[in-house]
């Protein structure tokens, strides 16, 4: 059969291929023995890395640019070198100035009680190795094409500069679910499973990892291999159905009809999505026009980019979440420093009704673009009713200037995102609200107290909880009989698993990721 291994599933899907171990050996390198060279070596190697990591940037968008825009802003940065130069006057050779500097910055984003921190040691770790094969002359990447990545970890870099056309997969040790790599690997239909936790797996020749089942089988024997063929055989047919799904009307078996919407993160995912597949956009985030290290994005800018989801969408609603960042998502100069725990502090509506002129911008930018469809804005992080009224305050008086000055603009319905559990528990208290979003990713974390970016307790960090179900039941419930829409988006809702609990639930609408369209409209033909 082989030697099976049991993960955590970052990324579902079927894969069986030879392993490429994630090692990143160097060759060795001499030091020239003479300072001002050193120095000048580390230079280069720096500038060389920010230029390779620039190019990378303009080939990828969303998600995979903020990665790189934080490794980039990191490396332009004179402070993370001034150590390595520092040693370098003592007569350390640049590579082991590099390793020593960046050792004692990984281990204090490592040690940080702040999750954020500890994820982004791995981005730390790939900086690191790209300058080092800078140095030592070593510029290869160590990309694979059709194979099983096995590691402790994987820099999200080494992701991007795959080419994953002919298939893949990756097998950490250690790794999270929420990492870059992880949503990276969900959006490119990468199987990966992470928390391994048994190194013997670096001896594989070959690997079959089952995402699905959070299933590795090293070196499977002839049996094994054929259940892969059947497996992947049946996957296969079973996504053919689901594409036969795909432009039809999202129903139950008993004909009852669910609105099933879509979840997007920038203008550049409309390109591949056709808009006759889905009822609207149940969220789209705006962060992704706030990139970290970048200019904030003006008004000009915003209304081009959201006006373009509402010309896609058409009549169709078009949910446009204000800027949500904080928590996992730091901007510098406009997210604090040096939080405790950024999840618990100045993050979503919080923040933005605390840097009114950012929030005002988006909110003119918004009201112009709502006369070019039908569009909804969504508050997320909405702890206390003040939040709400504030911000609606915020949005009228914005609609009045723009109407002052003459500018085409509307006043969109204003609603809130349910993922603090206070306004879960108590949504009598926001009957102003146009409509309820519950967002399940926030709200489980926060019933279940465990943070969704450590592996260590992802066991804990169930959206299935019944504490967590059964806030959703009183939120539905207190939407129907108030006539306030509810409906739910994150990762709960893509996953077929939670469907039929969703639907006992009493919602009606759910907003998934796009890749799930047609899986989530033929499970429902079953229920």
């Amino acid at each position: 059969m082989g030697t099976e291994f049991k993960g955590i599933t970052a990324s579902d899907g079927l894969f069986m291929g030879q392993v490429r171990k994630l090692s990143f050996a160097l060759k060795t390198r001499v030091p020239t023995g003479d300072l001002a060279q050193e120095r000048e070596a580390l230079e280069t190697a720096l500038a060389q890395s920010i230029t390779e990591l620039g190019a990378l940037m303009g080939r990828v968008e969303g998600e995979a640019a903020d990665i790189l825009g934080f490794q980039v802003a990191m490396l332009e940065d004179e402070a993370l070198a001034a150590p390595a130069m520092t040693a370098i006057s003592q007569g350390i050779a640049a590579d082991a100035a590099w390793s020593q500097a960046m050792a004692a910055e990984i281990a204090g984003y490592e040690s940080s009680e702040d999750d954020y921190f500890r994820a982004r040691a791995a981005d730390l770790k790939d900086m690191r190795d790209r300058v080092l094969r800078h140095l030592s002359g070593d510029n290869h990447s160590g990309a694979a094409v059709g194979l099983v990545l096995v590691g402790d970890d994987l820099p999200p870099t080494a992701f991007l500069e795959t080419d994953w056309s002919k298939g893949g997969a990756i097998a950490l040790i250690k790794g999270s679910t929420t990492s870059h790599v992880a949503m990276l690997a969900r959006a490119r239909g990468v199987p990966m499973i992470v928390g391994l936790g048994d190194e013997s797996i670096f001896s594989a020749s070959a690997l079959i990892v089952d995402g699905s089942r959070g299933l590795v089988i090293a070196d499977p024997d002839e049996t094994a291999q054929s259940a892969f063929t059947r497996d992947h055989a049946e996957l296969a047919a079973r996504h053919g159905i689901e594409r036969t799904f795909l432009f039809e009307p999202a129903r139950r078996k008993d004909g009852g009809v669910i609105d099933i919407l879509i979840n997007v993160a920038g203008v550049e995912e409309l390109d591949a999505i056709d808009p006759r597949s889905c009822d609207g956009i149940g969220l789209m985030r705006s962060e992704f026009l706030f990139r970290d290290g970048a200019p904030l994005p003006d008004e000009e800018q915003q209304y081009r980019a959201y006006r373009r989801f509402l010309e896609w969408a058409g009549a169709k609603p078009v949910t446009i979440r204000t800027l949500d960042i904080g928590g996992d998502k730091p901007i510098a100069g406009l997210t604090p420093s040096g939080e405790s725990n950024p999840f618990l502090g100045l993050r979503g509506v919080r923040l933005t009704l605390a840097r009114e002129d950012v929030f005002r911008t988006q909110l003119r930018a918004l009201a112009r673009a709502a006369v070019h469809g039908t569009l909804k804005v969504m508050i997320p992080m909405v702890t206390v009713p003040e939040e709400l009224s504030r911000s609606a305050q915020l949005l009228q008086s914005c609609v009045a200037e723009l109407r002052a000055e003459g500018a085409p603009c509307a006043l969109p319905p204003l609603g809130i995102m349910v993922e603090v559990p206070a306004v879960a528990v108590a949504p009598d208290l926001f009957r102003e609200a146009a409509f309820f979003s519950i967002g399940s990713n926030d709200l489980t974390q926060y019933v279940t107290a465990s943070s969704r970016d450590d592996a260590r307790v992802a066991a804990l960090n169930d959206a299935g909880h019944p504490a967590v179900t059964r806030l959703i039941v009183a939120v539905a419930q207190y939407g129907r009989d108030n006539d306030i829409p509810v409906s739910l988006c994150g990762d709960m809702a893509s996953d077929t698993r939670h469907l039929k609990t969703l639907l006992d639930c009493g919602l009606t609408s759910l907003s998934v990721a796009p890749s799930r369209l047609g899986r989530i409209k033929a499970a429902l033909a079953e229920i």
